[in-house]
C-alpha cells in the first residue's frame, strides 16, 4: 500500500514542478537584490583588468619607438652630465683655485699693509702678477666655478678699499654664498659702497638685510648701528632709534653699545 509520502511525491512529479534555481547569494530582507542570476561580480572585476591590460599592451605596442627614444635621451641625458663634471667641471674648479692663491695672498697682505703701499696690492689681486691671474680675471675665465663665485666676494671688496664703489656693488651682488659670515659681510659692503655714493637710502636697505642676516655679537651691532647712522642722515629718527634700542637691548656689551648715546640723542630729537 502506498504511503503519504509516495502519493505526494507523484502529485509533485505530474504537476510538472521542478526545484528552483540556487543563487549565488541569499537576498536580505528589506535589500534590494543585486546579483544577476548566472553572472559573478568577481568575474566583472577580472574582465575589466582584463580588458585595460588589453589596451595598454596595444598603446605599448603602437608607441615603442617613442618610448625608446624618450629613454635614450634620459640616458643620454644622465651621462653627458656625468661626463661634464668630471671631465671637464672638476679639473676647471682645480685651476680655478690655483690660479687664485697667488690674488688672495696680494689680498692678505694689502689688508696688512700701510696705507702707501695697499692700493698697489689690492690692485695686483684685482688684475693678477706674479704670471698669475688676478681676482677679475678668474670671474671671467672660470666663470661657473665655486672659485669664481668667491673671486667676485674678493673683487667687490678689493674694489671697494680702493674707491671703486660702483664696481663693487656689482661685484658684490654677483657672490652667492651659503657661508653666512660672507654673505653678511658682502651684504654690509654693498651697504658702504652705497653711503660712499651718497646714497643712504640704498645703504640702509643693506645694512638692515646684513642686520637680519645672523644675529651674532659681531655683524648684528656693527650694521645695527650703521642702519641707524644712515637712517639719521635721511632724518628717520623712528628707524634710528629702534636700531640703536636694539643694539642696548640685544648687545649691551658690543663695541658699538657705547656709541648708542650719542646717536639715541640725535634720533629722538628728530621725532
Amino acid at each position: 500500500m502506498p504511503t503519504n509520502e509516495d502519493l505526494l511525491m507523484a502529485t509533485y512529479k505530474k504537476r510538472g514542478y521542478k526545484p528552483k534555481a540556487k543563487k549565488e547569494k541569499e537576498q536580505i530582507p528589506g535589500e534590494e537584490e543585486v546579483y544577476v542570476e548566472g553572472e559573478s561580480t568577481t568575474e566583472e572585476v577580472f574582465d575589466t583588468l582584463d580588458q585595460g591590460a588589453n589596451r595598454t599592451e596595444e598603446w605599448v605596442s603602437k608607441n615603442q619607438k617613442p618610448i625608446f627614444i624618450g629613454i635614450g635621451v634620459v640616458v643620454v641625458a644622465v651621462l653627458a652630465y656625468i661626463g661634464f663634471d668630471k671631465f671637464i667641471q672638476q679639473p676647471k674648479e682645480i685651476e680655478a683655485a690655483n690660479e687664485m692663491g697667488q690674488a688672495q695672498i696680494y689680498f692678505e697682505n694689502a689688508q696688512n699693509a700701510t696705507s702707501a703701499t695697499q692700493d698697489s696690492l689690492y690692485n695686483m689681486a684685482l688684475n693678477g702678477g706674479a704670471g698669475k691671474f688676478g681676482f677679475l680675471d678668474i670671474t671671467e675665465a672660470y666663470s661657473g666655478t665655486n672659485a669664481a663665485n668667491l673671486a667676485h666676494y674678493y673683487a667687490g671688496m678689493s674694489l671697494l678699499k680702493t674707491g671703486k664703489y660702483k664696481e663693487a656693488i656689482s661685484q658684490l651682488e654677483s657672490f652667492k654664498s651659503e657661508d653666512q659670515i660672507l654673505s653678511v659681510l658682502a651684504k654690509g659692503a654693498i651697504g658702504d659702497a652705497f653711503m660712499q655714493l651718497e646714497q643712504p637710502k640704498e645703504a640702509l636697505s643693506y645694512y638692515e638685510k646684513a642686520a637680519a642676516m645672523q644675529a651674532n655679537g659681531f655683524t648684528a651691532p656693527k650694521y645695527l648701528l650703521k642702519s641707524a647712522i644712515a637712517a639719521i642722515q635721511l632724518n628717520e629718527g623712528g628707524t634710528a632709534v629702534k636700531h640703536l634700542e636694539k643694539i642696548k637691548e640685544a648687545y649691551p656689551n658690543a663695541t658699538e653699545a657705547e656709541k648708542v648715546p650719542a646717536y639715541l640723542g640725535q634720533a629722538k630729537a628728530m621725532q
